[in-house]
């Protein structure tokens, strides 16, 4: 094990594989922000990627050089199965660790900022279930 070198995901190789995965769906890109949606009403994204601090979001230190994060709007059951019913307080600007949102964990949403290839193994489900909810609240 290389434990100088870890294998970071590149913002363009994650935003691909939720393009990938969409199927009918289609992202939107704005203020070099990435949104995910599952089809054209652009209503909520189910994942977003975001590239810098704003007004109202600061506690990643997006700003730094290179750095993203990956936001997942997953279900309330996930959500408590990873951090419990009443999440810990998180480094918000830790890299490669999944986190509850810095301002959305209220509503589920989960985040990480930079994922190694390793934790976006671990992520993809969390993607592919936040896709389904939002199919499933369209349908519904």
């Amino acid at each position: 094990m290389n434990a100088g070198k870890i294998a970071l995901m590149t913002e363009d190789a994650v935003t691909q594989h939720i393009i990938d995965m969409l199927a009918g769906g289609h992202f939107q890109i704005a203020d070099d922000n990435t949104f995910f949606f599952h089809d054209g009403d652009n209503k909520f994204p189910f994942a977003t990627i975001v590239t810098k601090d704003n007004d109202f979001d600061s506690a990643s230190q997006l700003n730094r050089p290179g750095v993203f994060r990956l936001n997942i709007g997953v279900g309330k059951e996930t959500f408590r199965a990873l951090f419990g019913e009443v999440p810990a307080t998180a480094d918000h600007a830790a890299l490669d660790t999944l986190m509850p949102h810095p301002v959305y964990a209220k509503m589920y949403w989960v985040s990480v900022i930079n994922p190694s290839a390793k934790t976006f193994e671990t992520v993809k489900p969390l993607i592919a279930e936040a896709l389904s909810l939002a199919r499933s609240r369209k349908a519904g």
